[in-house]
Order: structure tokens, then C-alpha cells, then sequence
């Protein structure tokens, strides 16, 4: 089964916090919107996604397995 990356929008600030962790999954636009450029938690990067939501201020990342 498949983990993906969810953000509630309607919690995040715009922080840029997960986008310091892991810039090639999320990133933050001219006008401080986050955008989620890979959904997918992969072996790879699980320990880093990990950590984004764990330290994001709003709590608005999670992970769906």
C-alpha cells in the first residue's frame, strides 16, 4: 500500500518548515503558497516527510497509509 502526503490547507500558514526538511517534495510560490510536489512517501524520503510533520508549527501534514 501506497503513503501519501496530505496537507490541510485550511491549517497551513505557510511556514515554509517542511520546505526547509525536504525542498524537492514541498515548496512555497511567489505568493506563500505551499504546493506539494510529490504526494508519494517512498523509502527514500519517509524519514524526512517524517520529520516535516512532526516539526510542521500547524500540524497540517500528515501522512495517509
Amino acid at each position: 500500500m501506497t503513503k501519501k502526503i496530505e496537507v490541510d490547507f485550511e491549517l497551513c500558514e505557510a511556514n515554509g518548515v517542511c520546505m526547509g526538511i525536504l525542498p524537492e517534495v514541498f515548496e512555497l510560490d511567489d505568493e506563500d503558497f505551499l504546493h506539494v510536489l510529490s504526494d508519494e512517501v517512498t523509502p527514500e524520503n519517509e524519514a524526512k516527510v517524517r520529520e516535516a510533520v512532526r516539526q510542521c508549527p500547524r500540524q497540517a501534514i500528515s501522512i495517509r497509509e
